[in-house]
């Protein structure tokens, strides 16, 4: 179910991403790999390679398999703003989620946009009974970690080098928010 989200630049959707959504979504993941390589695990040039009906398929799947939701913030038919949440895989850690992916387009950041996605992922994750949502965060993107801290996530540990891009590492924060 899609919440609306007013701020000052206008109303804001805050919903499940469909299939119908995968050309606009793919674009926006394109974007956040692009603008800031350094903070996601994944590489733009192999996500670049996906085409359009491999996320088409991604997300029809995702919707039945109970294991895996995007939630998008979309203005006037743009999408401004994703996140995604999976839950473990095994029985033993179906309890558990990772938030990844979160990233909302530079001319609406300050917001509260993630805040809105994130608080969908939450939902999404407490609908099917897990319990607890980590995620990582590289420690230089401050504002980042600011705005997970608002969503309730606290700081359980640190992982060295997790991220390796033009010649730099990047260390991770690992957050936690039990719900």
């Amino acid at each position: 179910m899609a919440q609306l989200l007013s701020t000052l630049k206008g109303d804001i959707t805050i919903r499940k991403a469909t299939p119908e959504d995968a050309t606009l979504l793919r674009e926006l993941r394109l974007e956040a790999l692009s603008m800031h390589p350094e903070a996601f695990a994944a590489d733009v040039a192999m996500a670049a390679a996906e085409g359009v009906d491999v996320w088409a398929a991604r997300i029809a799947d995702y919707a039945t398999n109970e294991s895996t939701s995007i939630s998008i913030a979309e203005y006037v038919g743009q999408l401004i703003g994703m996140a995604g949440i999976g839950r473990g895989h095994w029985p033993k850690t179906r309890h558990s989620s990772i938030l990844w992916g979160v990233y909302v387009n530079p001319d609406w950041r300050g917001l509260h946009i993630a805040e809105a996605i994130i608080n969908e992922c939450i939902t999404w994750a407490r609908e099917h009974g897990v319990v607890v949502v980590k995620l990582g965060v590289i420690t230089i993107n401050v504002s980042a970690i600011r705005c997970y801290t608002r969503s309730g996530f606290k700081v359980y540990g640190t992982d060295p080098k997790s991220n390796y891009y033009n010649d730099v590492y990047y260390d991770e924060l690992l957050m936690v928010r039990e719900i």
